[in-house]
């Protein structure tokens, strides 16, 4: 399994395929399990729909480094409509936002820039905005943007970040930024990593993602939890019973078209659930990290492609 991870992850990165699949029917069709589609407007419905369920979102606007300042500002400007949008209809809904989307291979001072401008924005909307994380290259940098973010005053509680579990450096982020007060999603990772930086092996990520779990829990900072794993799920709900933190404290995350089942089943026990809804023409990266996270992915899919 950890071959065929590292086999998908690799042709995540093949832009001849992925040109391919991003013009053809059948890669549409492919990604409609896991995207909403490729217009803002396909976005709004999907949050639509999860609202009518109790269900919050959080909105991914698909697309990762741009190659030009004003490609960086474009892509921000869908942001802003979201935004917009989420004002004016009340929406359970706020916006995950990569910097390298807006700019940080460029210059981080960019992104910076216009992170700001969208924290400001989802402030003013009753919203919020999340700073996804990327390979690890981009940790550091990432945490830096979203710690100078958080201190600016006005900006405390419209800014938080994403934490992997599988890197070994993560406890010691989780601890500093408990102290600092930034609210964390905690995820277990989805980009290939090496050994020396990464645990390799899964039942290693899944006893890290339960330890910094533990610590985000007893911080009482508002954390976000996000997992399909059931046995993860339940082991938290219990850490959250024991420590006394209330339902209303702590979030499950998932990711849009994955464990339908366990969303509504937690929204209707009323635990707060949030899901990851990404839209956009440019898919085809997400889309093959979904299937190298959980590989039975592809035989759902293979199985369900040419039904109507």
């Amino acid at each position: 399994m950890p071959v065929l991870r590292s086999v998908i992850l690799g042709l995540s990165q093949n832009r001849s395929l992925r040109n391919f699949c991003e013009r053809s029917r059948v890669g549409q069709r492919l990604s409609s399990r896991f995207v909403a589609g490729p217009a803002i407007e396909d976005a709004i419905a999907v949050t639509q729909a999860l609202n009518s369920q109790g269900i919050a979102v959080t909105l991914d606007s698909l697309g990762e480094s741009v190659t030009s300042e004003v490609e960086a500002h474009h892509a921000a400007d869908v942001y802003h409509r979201l935004l917009n949008w989420i004002a004016s209809s009340k929406a359970q809904a706020h916006i995950s936002v990569k910097l390298t989307q807006i700019g940080l291979n460029l210059n981080p001072n960019l992104a910076q820039s216009i992170a700001e401008g969208l924290a400001r924005h989802a402030r003013e909307a009753g919203s919020f905005m999340r700073i996804d994380m990327e390979e690890s290259r981009l940790t550091q940098i990432t945490l830096d943007i979203a710690r100078r973010l958080y201190a600016i005053g006005d900006l405390r509680g419209s800014v938080g970040v994403v934490i992997q579990a599988y890197l070994y450096r993560s406890e010691g982020d989780i601890d500093q930024l408990i102290v600092e007060g930034i609210p964390v999603r905690l995820c277990k990772g989805a980009y290939k990593e090496p050994a020396e930086i990464a645990f390799p092996r899964k039942a290693d990520v899944d006893k890290n993602y339960l330890r910094l779990a533990g610590k985000l829990i007893e911080s009482r900072c508002q954390p976000a939890f996000a997992t399909h794993d059931g046995a993860i799920i339940k082991t938290l709900k219990h850490l959250a019973k024991d420590s006394r933190i209330y339902r209303g404290r702590f979030e499950f995350q998932m990711l849009y078209g994955i464990r339908r089942d366990l969303q509504r089943s937690l929204a209707a026990r009323r635990y707060p659930v949030r899901v990851y809804v990404p839209f956009g023409p440019e898919w085809y990266p997400y889309f093959m990290r979904r299937i190298a996270e959980r590989p039975a992915n592809a035989l759902f899919l293979a199985r369900n492609i040419f039904r109507s």
